[in-house]
């Protein structure tokens, strides 16, 4: 199992800044996390990717969000940040952390954090 706690979320005018952390921990069967994610998902929206960080350190991010956001990790401890700037009113979303948790066996399984609000006031 890998389980998630994010933080980070809350209230900000258009053009400030949040930093969003997750941090992933690993018990039973899963020994290593390879790629971890941050997806939001907006009201009546899909879930969508916003950047992402595999254990290498390289990244994605999603078109909407380049040059305004910045995506880390620690993988001493397991934790990525991703560092919001300039943010705009369609940046208000709920967004979840996803780590991918791979079994000592090879299986790779997905894991979902509970999802922090965040919300851009115009």
């Amino acid at each position: 199992q890998v389980q998630l706690v994010e933080s980070g979320g809350g209230l900000v005018q258009a053009g400030g800044s949040l930093r969003l952390s997750c941090t992933a921990s690993m018990s039973g069967n899963i020994n290593k996390i390879t790629r971890m994610g941050w997806y939001r998902q907006a009201p009546g929206q899909q879930r969508d990717l916003v950047a992402s960080v595999i254990s290498g350190g390289a990244t994605n991010y999603a078109d909407s969000v380049k040059g305004r956001v910045t995506v880390s990790r620690d993988n001493t401890n397991n934790t990525m940040y991703l560092q919001m700037n300039s943010l705009k009113p369609e940046d208000t979303a709920v967004y979840y952390c996803s780590a991918r948790g791979v079994h000592y066996r090879g299986y790779e399984y997905d894991y979902w954090g509970q999802g922090t609000q965040v919300t851009v006031s115009s």
